[in-house]
């Protein structure tokens, strides 16, 4: 939980530029049906150069 929290305080950090320019937050989502149901998808991240954090839900 602690690795959690800190992860979500860091892309908060970065996505509201309080250590540089801001950098705007990316939503992907998605549906996914087969023969087993329908399954929804969620994820939120940032990404600046060669560095992404991404959340699922």
């Amino acid at each position: 939980m602690t690795r959690l929290t800190l992860l979500l305080l860091c892309t908060a950090l970065a996505a509201c530029g309080a250590d540089g320019e801001p950098v705007t937050p990316q939503v992907n989502g998605g549906v996914t049906i087969n023969q087993n149901g329908i399954y929804p998808s969620a994820s939120v991240g940032v990404g600046k150069g060669p560095i992404s954090v991404w959340l699922g839900l």
